[in-house]
């Protein structure tokens, strides 16, 4: 009995120098701390990935705009005008160009029209959630006003929705937490109908 009491003695006189001892104490403070870093460093990729993502469809919509506004308007009583073809074939070969998936779009054939507005749609090659929708429509009006007069132009407009998967959400599910941002981007180009 006597030893085991002294055996406890020893152990609590030792117990103040390990608890002085901090040579695991960066381990420690590390483990606490990778978590919120991994959230940080994850976030900033994926929301300057997005940025860019929405800068270069914003590009590409202006670009089939300027191409398709540039072309004569004489063939607009076709299924799908050529001027409505070289944007969409500008706006798919833009976005192949800057490597961004195009879900397909260069395989579609058809487009839904509505009066001067045709919509293509593509939801393939492993294009996440609900995979792009260009519209072009070739009537688009804006009203300007100069002065006491209103003038009414005849633009081309390109529009562009495509969807974007937040990799912001793994990471944010494993600290408990959840992040909802916008499931697509859209983007809107237009440009006045020179012929």
């Amino acid at each position: 009995m006597i030893r085991a009491a002294s055996r406890w003695t020893e152990l609590l006189a030792t117990l103040p120098r390990c608890w002085a001892d901090d040579c695991a104490s960066q381990i420690v403070e590390f483990a606490v701390a990778l978590p919120l870093l991994v959230f940080f460093v994850v976030g900033i990729f994926d929301f300057s990935s997005a940025i860019s993502l929405k800068q270069k469809l914003s590009n590409a919509a202006r670009e089939g705009a300027r191409v398709a506004a540039a072309d004569p308007v004489n063939d607009l009583s076709a299924t799908v005008p050529a001027s409505v073809w070289d944007a969409f074939w500008v706006v798919d070969n833009y976005l192949v160009s800057e490597k961004i998936n195009d879900c397909g779009l260069a395989g579609v054939t058809t487009a839904t029209q509505s009066k001067l507005t045709w919509t293509f749609s593509a939801t393939g090659s492993g294009c996440p959630g609900s995979g792009i929708t260009l519209t072009i429509n070739r009537g688009w009006v804006t009203t300007v006003g100069t002065g006491a007069n209103t003038v009414r132009l005849i633009e081309t407009q390109v529009t562009l929705t495509y969807a974007y998967k937040w990799q912001f959400n793994n990471v944010a599910g494993l600290l408990g937490q959840r992040f909802s941002g916008p499931t697509s981007f859209t983007t809107t180009a237009t440009a006045f109908n020179e012929n």
